[in-house]
């Protein structure tokens, strides 16, 4: 059997469409999709428009030069004169009632622009192109998808009136694997998105995919609905799935009944964006009078404001002190409020704001809380469902307070779901790395384990006595720790492409760390660029770092108690800081606090300060994607763990493959005990990334590869076709890649790798001529343009078959019960079918999960076992292809054989001959085709 061609898939995508409701249409070039175009508007504006008024339709249309401006263009009705001077309009897409649009399906049309190009499928909606999906035969990789688009958008989308460039979802596939994605200034692979079902299931099969997300309903509401224009980037953003079915269930429990809920999405998956989507759109329900965003510090009031505003320009005003947020409320023209807790406290229990308030307490108002753990919310929880009689409430949580990791107050643990009720839905930390839509963490326990006699993580500390109080802040170990980080930063950061963070027990360590650093500069001994930030209250509650806990930190200090000697540290601190970057910023009150705070975030995550030190501050909240490194010397549990870790994980580039956290306390148990709660325990080896000798097996291995296909450096030169230079830029790009993973552990050296350093970068050179040379050659169709040459560092393909074993032999426990046993089983065929190589042998390792693992034993050995099944799967498909195809046996084995030996894949022309009956000239290249088929699916699924 051939593998479905291109055009056949094209084809039953069409078929498909069509019998869903969507027009069929002919359309060859973009003459034909202008007169297609007048007559949709026509259509859908019921109405007629002569040639002139179309001429004035088409010129507003072409106008806006970029695809930014063209989506707000698509979104607003258009008025012109006719030829009686008499005002008329044209609407382009209905937003308010989606589904009531026309819908057409047209293939292959032609745009001539830098090149001739040809469009796979285009979805039209009111005539305008809005959907294009590009098409890849099945076993092509899906980023040849991606880079045909990109190639459109350069040569021809912008041509003639540029219709084209009103696309609003990309979807890319292969049949067996699809993805969506909108529009970017810069595109990124990374930036697209399977569609999911509710339980974060993906729906990668283009028929099924075809079905749900391409129904007209469903992506006409994710365009008009939600699709975001962020006026701060000028970018198209369009909504993960999870961030949608959260979305959904908001609004559909809003519309049905008052019950309250919460979202479990993950530290670091776009909570921002899913919150305004939610708070927006209740906003426009006209039986809500009021939607109030709650945030915990007026810093993040400010920052929630500028985002909000950013999707949707003047949606609200922020809420300078609690005066403004009372305006707001008896204000019917203001909808929206984003306002702290704080203020939202002293609004309904003030006095002198009673008398303003009291009119809202029958009105209907939804509150939508940001990270709805925090402590100091109980009691506003309690004065709100008091004072306003017609609420409802929603929280948003990356960490949710399960019973494991609540504190007990008063005797009592209150868990989220005691506060906000049912859970609506989730997105774990496990589905969100799973997805790469956040990093994974690097950990290393510095200074609590011996390592390797020449290892760099080995501090001269006794490790026996680690615990207790004295040596945790004896001037030694924060001497020796301290003159660590100074050694490692270099290298953590990237040379200072990325930033740090310190997090530290307590104000008064901090400070003796701090002022080792500030000697040690003087001293010459390092150029590190520093900053520090922490509370002066009198009142630090000494035990947090016993619990391991991180509190909230109250930023209006003008009645609280002050620790005199620490404000007077900080202020020193903050002098320097003034000296560095020419700043005039104090702790004279609780404004000039918040503005230095603000200052240090804009810095940080601009890359002028190499490493923050903190004590609690910044370690919830704080988006930074540039900070890639988080040194810990501070006792961390639970959600307070997985917070701080968090700041690490943010996506930012190809250089920035995990989150670094550098621990100098023994939290291994901590953070194996968070990771359980927040995903399930057979997820770990899926959140941390494994240890620099895996790393060194896996560069070998993949150098072993890279010697079969170019055995030396001059070698290079002789690799002729297309083809051998695919090869070698793949093998290549898999040694850069693990070598760059390697770069950032402090133990790495050539000296474990069979390949020195230079001969590493004799290969890199050789690699980056295939580079240029490609990317200087536009007009030839080389097979090496649909080759990424940048560094995938997070990527499907360092798992392979023995991961899945492992993953396996988890399952292979008396002590996992059935349910989790199978929705592990349902995991591990998502990774599998979310890997290329591993997708071809899918079938074996679903059978071996339904056949075998049943009858194993719990000490049986599963790697063993698993070989023993292929081999004999092996045996028998071979057996039946050389009986359906009538091949000689001899023949085959020897073809065989010197594939296993060379690497190389037969020709065509040996697998005819054999051929127990030669073939006619006129059946030879059928035949041929058929077999050279048949043969690499068998090395897919057996050999590779």
């Amino acid at each position: 059997m051939t593998t479905q061609s291109e055009s056949a898939l094209e084809n039953e995508l069409i078929h498909q469409l069509s019998n869903n409701g969507y027009e069929r249409v002919i359309i060859k070039d973009e003459s034909e999709l202008l007169v297609n175009l007048k007559k949709q508007l026509e259509r859908f504006n019921q109405t007629t428009y002569t040639k002139e008024e179309f001429k004035q339709i088409l010129n507003h249309l072409a106008q806006p030069l970029t695809p930014f401006e063209k989506a707000k263009t698509l979104r607003d009705r258009f008025a012109f004169k006719n030829e009686e001077n008499e005002t008329k309009y044209v609407s382009f897409l209905n937003m308010e009632h989606w589904c009531q649009n026309q819908y057409q399906i047209a293939n292959q049309i032609t745009m001539e622009g830098k090149y001739e190009n040809r469009y796979d499928v285009t979805l039209l909606i009111n005539g305008l192109p809005l959907v294009q999906i590009e098409l890849k035969k099945r076993g092509l990789e899906l980023k040849e998808a991606f880079n045909q688009i990109d190639r459109y958008k350069k040569h021809s989308y912008g041509a003639g009136f540029g219709l084209f460039q009103y696309i609003q979802i990309y979807v890319i596939s292969n049949g067996v694997n699809t993805k969506y994605y909108t529009y970017s200034k810069e595109p990124d692979f990374k930036f697209t998105f399977y569609w999911t079902d509710e339980e974060n299931k993906r729906i990668t099969e283009l028929s099924e995919f075809a079905r749900v997300f391409l129904d007209k309903c469903h992506i006409s509401k994710m365009i008009t609905r939600y699709t975001v224009l962020h006026e701060g980037s000028k970018q198209i953003m369009v909504l993960r799935p999870y961030q949608y079915y959260a979305v959904e269930r908001i609004i559909e429990r809003v519309k049905l009944s008052s019950k309250n809920g919460y979202i479990w999405h993950t530290t670091g998956s776009g909570k921002t964006l899913t919150s305004f989507k939610a708070s927006q759109i209740l906003s426009r329900i006209p039986k809500i009078d009021k939607v109030v965003f709650c945030v915990d510090r007026c810093d993040l009031d400010y920052q929630t404001s500028r985002e909000f505003n950013e999707f949707s320009p003047g949606s609200i005003d922020s809420t300078e002190n609690t005066g403004m947020l009372v305006k707001q409320f008896v204000d019917a023209n203001v909808k929206l409020i984003v306002t702290t807790i704080q203020k939202l406290n002293t609004a309904i229990t003030k006095e002198r704001h009673q008398k303003v308030m009291d009119d809202l307490a029958e009105k209907k108002v939804v509150f939508i809380f940001d990270e709805c753990h925090r402590s100091q919310f109980g009691e506003t929880h309690k004065r709100i469902v008091s004072y306003f009689k017609n609420h409802q409430m929603f929280g948003f949580t990356g960490t949710p307070i399960f019973k494991d990791n609540a504190l007990s107050k008063a005797g009592v643990k209150k868990l989220t779901k005691d506060l906000f009720g049912d859970r609506l839905h989730e997105y774990v930390i496990t589905d969100a790395i799973s997805d790469g839509n956040v990093l994974p963490f690097s950990i290393e326990y510095t200074g609590r384990y011996k390592y390797k006699e020449n290892s760099r993580n080995l501090l001269d500390i006794e490790v026996e006595a680690i615990d207790t109080q004295e040596l945790l802040e004896s001037d030694e170990r924060i001497e020796k720790i301290s003159n660590y980080i100074i050694n490692v930063h270099q290298q953590k950061s990237k040379s200072k492409g990325f930033t740090g963070m310190f997090c530290i027990s307590n104000t008064k360590t901090l400070i003796k760390y701090f002022d080792t650093f500030r000697r040690l500069q003087s001293e010459g001994k390092h150029d590190l660029r520093i900053a520090t930030i922490f509370s002066y209250t009198a009142n630090e509650d000494p035990n947090t770092d016993t619990t391991g806990e991180i509190p909230e930190e109250n930023f209006d200090f003008n009645n609280a108690k002050v620790d005199i000697h620490t404000r007077e540290v900080l202020d020193k601190y903050i002098g320097e800081y003034n000296k560095t970057f020419g700043t005039n910023y104090s702790t004279k009150d609780s404004i000039a606090f918040n503005n230095y705070y603000k200052d240090v975030a804009k810095r940080v995550r601009n890359r002028e300060v190499d490493i923050l030190f903190v004590v609690n501050m910044f370690l919830t909240g704080f988006d930074s994607p540039s900070l890639n490194t988080l040194y810990v010397d501070k006792n961390l549990k639970y959600h307070g763990l997985i917070q701080a870790y968090s700041r690490t994980n943010r996506l930012k580039g190809e250089k920035k493959s995990h989150g670094q956290i550098i621990v100098f306390r023994n939290l291994k148990k901590a953070t194996d005990d968070a990771i359980a709660l927040f995903s399930n325990k057979n997820a770990k080896e899926t959140i941390i990334v494994p240890p620099l000798e895996d790393y060194i097996d896996l560069f070998n291995e993949a150098v072993e590869r890279l010697m079969a296909i170019a055995p030396t450096v001059s070698s290079v030169n002789d690799l002729y076709s297309e083809q051998e230079k695919l090869a070698f830029v793949k093998a290549f790009r898999e040694v850069m890649r693990l070598k760059n993973r390697m770069d950032t552990y402090a133990d790495f050296t050539f000296g474990d790798l069979t390949m020195d350093e230079q001969t590493f970068n004799d290969y890199s050179s050789k690699y980056q001529d295939l580079k240029r040379d490609a990317e200087t050659s536009p007009e030839k169709e080389s097979i090496l343009n649909e080759v990424d040459f940048e560094l995938e560092l997070i990527h499907k393909d360092e798992i392979n078959v023995n991961y899945i074993l492992k993953l396996l032999a988890n399952l292979n426990e008396d002590e996992v019960e059935e349910e989790v046993k199978k929705k592990r089983q349902q995991e591990i065929l998502t990774i599998v079918d979310a890997d290329p190589v591993l997708r071809t042998k899918r079938e074996l390792i679903e059978r071996f999960l339904h056949e075998q693992m049943s009858t194993l034993h719990k000490d049986e050995d599963i790697s063993a076992v698993f070989e023993e099944f292929m081999t004999l799967e092996r045996r028998k498909e071979f057996h039946y292809m050389i009986e359906e195809e009538n091949l000689d046996l001899n023949k085959v084995e020897e073809v065989m054989s010197s594939y296993l030996f060379t690497g190389r894949f037969p020709k065509e022309s040996d697998l005819i001959d054999s051929l127990k009956e030669r073939p006619s000239f006129r059946d030879r290249q059928s035949i041929g085709k058929k077999l050279t088929q048949r043969i690499s699916d068998f090395i897919d699924k057996y050999l590779k």
